[in-house]
């Protein structure tokens, strides 16, 4: 077990230490050198520095981000709070380390769609880990309580649009904002294929008179387990049973075959399922995103 809980921990600091750096990478070579914003507390910090004329994003994003973490530290779990302290340190010195890379002259709109997308796998693979990079996040966790009815997600979007509507006021340049607002959406795109794209799951649904040895099969062939449940024809008004079961998504393919072999006749219906938690696949845990 302890074994385990190491390889887990290694695993996770690995994940911190790339994706931070992915992330600064990005946001110096793409995002700061053209004036885009990508919300959060880098934004935010992008926007002091300009408006001041003193520190740097990497000053200004840890300098915000310490209230944020002392706010927290009852309210976002042990885990989680150390993860993303250390995740913030850390992308804190590679955006510091990386703001005085020579960067060449960038097209803004290939800046905005390249600088989300590295912003978006870097923060997704922090994210993996279980930690962020602070911000955002730890923001929109301490609002949580006040705005109860607001997912997580629209919190975190609601402050990053905050952010880049700031930045047209700050630069003076709406179409600076309107590049932001692609990058803020590329980055989002990313960060969800990312945490999600990696955990699909096949649902499948199969209507068939041969329902026991169909179910059997899928039992002892694909180690799945199966659910009947009671259906009915809406024209015929017969009593149908219907199979429910949850595989990996390689499994799929076997699974067709399988049926199709059982009863030609069989209708058969799969879509993708992500999340998908219990025996067999991941177990809750509630500091995931």
């Amino acid at each position: 077990m302890k074994k385990f809980s190491y390889k887990n921990l290694l695993r996770s600091a690995a994940l911190i230490i790339i994706g931070s750096a992915v992330f600064a990478f990005a946001f110096n070579f793409f995002l700061q050198s053209a004036h885009i914003n990508a919300g959060g507390v880098s934004g935010i910090g992008q926007i002091l520095e300009h408006a001041t004329g003193f520190g740097s994003v990497a000053l200004w994003s840890f300098i915000l981000n310490v209230p944020l973490f002392l706010m927290g530290l009852k309210s976002i779990g042990r885990n989680f709070f150390i993860g993303s302290l250390v995740g913030m340190l850390i992308s804190s010195l590679f955006l510091s380390l990386t703001e005085n890379i020579p960067v060449p002259e960038l097209e803004p709109l290939m800046a905005a769609i390249f600088g989300g997308a590295g912003v978006g796998a870097g923060l997704g693979l922090v994210f993996l880990a279980g930690a962020s990079t602070g911000g955002s996040d730890i923001a929109a966790r301490l609002l949580r309580p006040v705005l109860p009815d607001k997912p997580m997600g629209k919190l975190m979007l609601m402050i990053d649009i905050f952010v880049v509507a700031l930045t047209g006021l700050v630069f003076g340049d709406l179409t600076r904002a309107l590049y932001s607002a692609v990058c803020l959406y590329v980055c989002s795109i990313v960060i969800d294929s990312i945490i999600y794209g990696l955990d699909y799951s096949t649902m499948a649904i199969i209507i068939s008179d041969k329902f026991e040895e169909i179910g059997k099969a899928i039992n002892y062939s694909l180690d799945r387990g199966v659910t009947v449940l009671d259906g009915r024809g809406f024209y015929t008004g017969d009593k149908k049973n219907v199979l429910l079961s949850a595989m990996k998504k390689r499994q799929a393919a076997e699974l067709k075959a399988l049926v199709s072999e059982i009863d030609p006749d069989a209708f058969i219906i799969l879509s993708d399922a992500h999340q998908v938690l219990g025996d067999g696949f991941k177990r809750y845990n509630k500091m995931e995103l």
